[in-house]
Protein backbone atom coordinates (compact mmCIF):
# COMPACT_ATOMS: atom_id res chain seq x y z
CA UNK A 1 0.00 0.00 0.00
CA UNK A 2 1.33 3.22 -1.08
CA UNK A 3 1.88 6.56 1.61
CA UNK A 4 -0.79 7.99 -0.16
CA UNK A 5 -3.47 5.31 0.36
CA UNK A 6 -2.38 5.26 3.77
CA UNK A 7 -3.00 9.12 3.96
CA UNK A 8 -6.39 9.23 2.36
CA UNK A 9 -7.74 5.81 4.58
CA UNK A 10 -6.80 7.54 8.02
CA UNK A 11 -8.12 10.81 6.71
CA UNK A 12 -11.14 9.85 5.48
CA UNK A 13 -12.40 8.82 8.87
CA UNK A 14 -14.65 11.53 11.08
CA UNK A 15 -13.16 14.53 13.14
CA UNK A 16 -9.25 12.41 11.36
CA UNK A 17 -6.68 15.25 10.91
CA UNK A 18 -2.84 15.69 10.29
CA UNK A 19 -0.49 17.07 12.92
CA UNK A 20 3.20 17.10 13.23
CA UNK A 21 4.29 17.56 16.88
CA UNK A 22 7.37 15.34 15.65
CA UNK A 23 8.68 17.58 13.16
CA UNK A 24 7.46 17.71 8.92
CA UNK A 25 9.02 13.81 8.69
CA UNK A 26 6.34 12.09 11.12
CA UNK A 27 2.77 12.44 10.54
CA UNK A 28 0.71 12.16 13.23
CA UNK A 29 -3.28 11.62 12.23
CA UNK A 30 -5.71 12.57 15.21
CA UNK A 31 -8.99 12.77 16.10
CA UNK A 32 -10.65 15.25 17.79
CA UNK A 33 -13.98 17.91 17.83
CA UNK A 34 -13.67 21.68 17.89
CA UNK A 35 -12.99 22.26 21.67
CA UNK A 36 -12.43 19.09 22.32
CA UNK A 37 -9.13 17.11 23.37
CA UNK A 38 -7.65 15.32 19.65
CA UNK A 39 -5.91 12.09 20.73
CA UNK A 40 -3.78 10.14 18.11
CA UNK A 41 -5.18 7.33 16.78
CA UNK A 42 -1.98 6.80 13.81
CA UNK A 43 1.48 7.48 13.53
CA UNK A 44 3.78 7.83 10.23
CA UNK A 45 6.49 9.02 7.97
CA UNK A 46 4.56 8.24 5.12
CA UNK A 47 7.87 7.51 3.34
CA UNK A 48 6.97 6.83 -0.35
CA UNK A 49 10.06 4.63 -0.55
CA UNK A 50 9.05 2.58 2.92
CA UNK A 51 5.15 3.08 3.88
CA UNK A 52 4.45 1.87 7.37
CA UNK A 53 1.84 2.61 10.18
CA UNK A 54 2.09 2.29 13.56
CA UNK A 55 -1.86 1.84 14.80
CA UNK A 56 -3.05 1.19 18.47
CA UNK A 57 -4.31 -2.29 19.12
CA UNK A 58 -6.12 -4.50 21.24
CA UNK A 59 -3.16 -6.25 23.57
CA UNK A 60 -4.05 -9.78 22.98
CA UNK A 61 -5.24 -9.19 19.19
CA UNK A 62 -1.87 -7.36 18.84
CA UNK A 63 0.29 -10.25 20.07
CA UNK A 64 -1.83 -12.50 17.67
CA UNK A 65 -1.02 -9.95 14.88
CA UNK A 66 2.34 -9.97 15.88
CA UNK A 67 2.65 -14.12 15.83
CA UNK A 68 0.78 -14.35 12.82
CA UNK A 69 2.52 -11.68 9.98
CA UNK A 70 6.02 -11.15 10.10
CA UNK A 71 4.81 -7.37 8.91
CA UNK A 72 3.50 -6.68 12.11
CA UNK A 73 5.34 -5.76 15.32
CA UNK A 74 5.26 -3.78 18.41
CA UNK A 75 5.61 -0.11 17.58
CA UNK A 76 8.86 1.76 17.48
CA UNK A 77 9.11 4.32 20.59
CA UNK A 78 5.15 3.80 21.56
CA UNK A 79 3.86 1.52 24.12
CA UNK A 80 4.67 -2.02 22.57
CA UNK A 81 1.73 -3.49 24.67
CA UNK A 82 -1.01 -1.02 22.53
CA UNK A 83 0.41 -0.09 19.19
CA UNK A 84 1.70 -2.20 16.67
CA UNK A 85 3.85 -1.06 13.63
CA UNK A 86 2.85 -2.77 10.14
CA UNK A 87 5.06 -3.00 7.02
CA UNK A 88 2.70 -1.93 4.48
CA UNK A 89 4.82 -2.95 1.67
CA UNK A 90 4.10 -6.62 2.52
CA UNK A 91 2.22 -9.06 1.66
CA UNK A 92 -0.26 -8.08 3.95
CA UNK A 93 -3.95 -6.97 2.17
CA UNK A 94 -4.74 -3.59 1.72
CA UNK A 95 -7.88 -4.44 3.26
CA UNK A 96 -6.44 -5.81 6.53
CA UNK A 97 -4.23 -2.65 6.47
CA UNK A 98 -7.70 -0.54 6.65
CA UNK A 99 -9.26 -2.65 9.52
CA UNK A 100 -6.61 -1.84 11.43
CA UNK A 101 -6.69 1.32 11.13
CA UNK A 102 -10.48 1.60 11.40
CA UNK A 103 -10.34 -0.26 14.50
CA UNK A 104 -7.39 2.41 16.33
CA UNK A 105 -9.55 4.56 15.41
CA UNK A 106 -12.35 3.01 16.79
CA UNK A 107 -9.90 2.21 20.28
CA UNK A 108 -9.03 6.18 20.53
CA UNK A 109 -12.48 7.32 19.52
CA UNK A 110 -14.13 5.00 22.33
CA UNK A 111 -11.91 6.80 24.83
CA UNK A 112 -13.00 10.48 24.28
CA UNK A 113 -15.84 11.87 26.04
CA UNK A 114 -19.47 10.99 25.03
CA UNK A 115 -20.33 14.71 23.82
CA UNK A 116 -17.53 14.44 21.73
CA UNK A 117 -18.35 10.34 20.20
CA UNK A 118 -21.58 11.87 19.82
CA UNK A 119 -20.53 15.38 17.40
CA UNK A 120 -18.47 12.96 15.19
CA UNK A 121 -21.20 10.48 14.83
CA UNK A 122 -19.57 7.52 16.32
CA UNK A 123 -20.99 4.37 17.73
CA UNK A 124 -19.54 1.50 19.08
CA UNK A 125 -19.85 -1.52 16.22
CA UNK A 126 -20.65 -4.74 18.26
CA UNK A 127 -17.43 -6.82 18.02
CA UNK A 128 -16.62 -9.24 14.96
Amino acid sequence: MEAQQLRLLCLALAGAYEDWPFGPETTVFKVGVTGGKAKMFALSSLDEDASAISLKCEPALAEQLRAAHVEITGAYHLNKKHWNGVDCNGSLPESMIADMIEDSYDLVVASLPLRDRERLGWQRLPPR
